[in-house]
């Protein structure tokens, strides 16, 4: 035989076996795009990691793109994949959970960012498009909601639209801007100060869904400054969405000649899905402070949610303080302002600075009636070894520490532990009203029945209280107005918080408290909107006692009034 038909021979085979390898994998899919910088211009070189999701601790296909900023797969299995991209001069982009069928080729579009490169689209006209992410769809669960994963028969999910999914999109370079007077929680010097202040935050894109948020705040009165800075990366661009980190760095003047306070938090929170009916959410702070000496301590917390039938789910909770999406439904960037009131309380023992602690456990059980409709039952309970208690009063022992922002002190009351319940119905009326009932059977901290001339501490003990309440958020659709209204009634008198973790989830103070938003005319520039929030109107709840120190009122929740104007860009 002559070489020329051999030869012809293996060039038939080849032939044969090429079709076969196109169909050889039915259940198999590519992926294809472009990588582009900011402006649009195609980069080639771009080196293209594809790692399996399913596989784990399998190593990464590597790809480059062509002169035209092109790049293909060879044939992958059916199954969600994540691409890593790097060049340099640029940061780099994950892009996650991609799907691959054997239905259709995966199309990608991938930007490329520079620290400087959301500069340049802060100039963006506001009538230009801004371009959204094709593939990425997200599970939301935000604490506030009460989980995670709502499951059905028929594949829908409870709160999103048959057959839709919430795509996160993109959006370059957005600041908000905040002049203030007050603060929501006056009285501990680790918090914004009460009185006059500007906070800023800036959106920094990093390119795909990758957010990078840089806040400010700084307050200054009387000789004595107030200030903070955060900063929150977010990859999937959604509070309670995926991965967040967060920085916190605080500083206080406690007076022209007083002592510094400076504080340091990271926190990271995430969350995964195992199946279809099980979701994980875990997180962890570390938190720095020095006063009088310094103190530091970790903060660790974890939920599981199991959903049991369609409309049953389990939740199972232990916290040391809660999410960092705690505030509830909100844009990133405000997220990132109430990041900066989000330190613990520091307290005084002993002349010793040390922080408020705490530890949550809590089984929940939620029934949803409807789609915007629930019912939520939970057993609790609350530990703490340094319970913080709040007042007012001509005293200057060693364990008051005053903020100098306000005529308010800190106190540490010592240990306390309660066991507690909740009842919560959540009612949606429209996409403009909502409402929440509350009933509580929890403990606090109550003054005794015959005080002695002893300790603060010593004369407080814990004492089981009744409470309800109720919150109203509405919306006003054509003025934009939206106003908030919240009433909690408490049984009798109480000095330290009664199941803190539920009033941050429920954003339901003791006592009245009332917010209105209000969107000023399209004239004025930055998209301006004026603000006003204040707590405990009508001064209810306080307690008067007798010291050693002197006479004292302490107060559950401080009345407060915070009002001022933001602006969005």
């Amino acid at each position: 035989m002559s070489l020329r038909v051999i030869r012809s021979s293996i060039f038939g085979v080849l032939l044969c076996l090429l079709p076969l390898s196109a169909i050889g994998a039915p259940n198999s899919g590519k992926i294809s795009g472009v990588v582009l910088d900011s402006s649009g211009t195609p980069q080639m070189g771009a080196t293209i990691f594809v790692s399996s999701d399913q596989l784990l601790g399998s190593s990464a296909a590597e790809l480059l793109t062509n002169d035209r900023g092109r790049f293909s797969t060879a044939l992958l299995p059916s199954g969600t994949y994540s691409i890593k991209v790097t060049l340099a001069g640029f940061l780099p982009v994950m892009e996650e959970h991609i799907l691959v069928n054997d239905e259709r080729t995966t199309l990608l579009e991938i930007v490329l960012g520079s620290i400087f490169s959301s500069l340049e689209r802060l100039q963006r006209q506001s009538d230009q498009p801004i371009a959204a992410d094709e593939w990425t769809w997200v599970l939301r669960s935000a604490s506030a909601t009460r989980p995670v994963l709502r499951w059905q028969d028929d594949g829908e999910i409870f709160g999103v639209p048959p057959g839709q999914f919430e795509t996160a999109q993109n959006q370059a370079g957005r600041m908000r801007l905040e002049l203030t007077s007050g603060s929501d929680h006056p009285g501990s010097v680790s918090n914004p100060a009460d009185s006059p202040g500007t906070a800023l935050v800036y959106d920094l894109s990093l390119g795909g869904h990758d957010q990078l948020l840089m806040a400010s705040q700084f307050s200054y009165e009387s000789g004595s400054y107030s200030g903070g800075f955060a900063t929150q990366w977010i990859p999937s661009g959604e509070p309670g969405v995926g991965p967040v980190t967060t920085i916190l760095i605080r500083q206080s003047q406690l007076g022209p000649d007083g002592p510094t306070f400076r504080g340091l938090r990271m926190s990271y929170d995430n969350s995964f899905v195992i199946g279809d009916r099980i979701s994980l959410r875990y997180g962890s702070d570390f938190v720095m402070a020095g006063l009088a000496g310094t103190t530091a301590s970790v903060r660790p917390r974890a939920e599981m949610t199991v959903q049991l039938a369609p409309t049953w789910q389990v939740s199972v909770l232990a916290a040391a303080n809660g999410w960092q999406d705690s505030a509830g439904d909100q844009s990133t960037l405000q997220s990132a302002l109430n990041t900066l009131d989000q330190f613990p309380i520091v307290l005084m023992r002993d002349g010793h600075s040390v922080l408020e602690n705490g530890l949550h456990e809590e089984l929940a059980i939620e029934h949803a009636f409807s789609k915007n409709a629930t019912l939520t039952v939970a057993l609790f309970n609350d530990r703490s070894t340094h319970t913080a208690v709040f007042g007012h009063g001509s005293v200057a022992g060693p364990d008051y520490l005053q903020d100098f922002f306000s005529n308010v002190f800190a106190y540490d009351a010592g240990e306390s532990s309660s066991l507690g319940t909740r009842v919560a119905y959540h009612q949606k009326f429209s996409d403009n009203v909502t409402a929440t009932i509350i009933y509580e059977y929890a403990g606090a901290l109550s003054p005794t029945e015959d005080p002695s001339q002893a300790a603060l501490r010593n004369q407080l003990a814990m004492r089981y209280r009744q409470s309800a309440g109720g919150r109203l958020t509405a919306r006003v659709p054509r003025i934009g107005t939206k106003f908030t209204a919240g009433y909690k009634w408490i049984n009798g008198p109480v000095v330290s918080a009664m199941d803190p973790y539920g009033e941050s989830l429920y954003h339901l103070d003791p006592y009245l408290s009332l917010g209105i938003h209000q969107p000023l005319p399209s004239f004025i520039p930055g998209h301006a909107e004026l603000l006003a929030d204040c707590g405990n109107l009508f001064a209810q709840g306080y307690v008067p006692l007798a010291t050693p120190d002197g006479q004292v009122v302490l107060i559950p929740t401080y009345r407060f009034i915070r009002g001022g104007l933001s602006f969005q860009f």
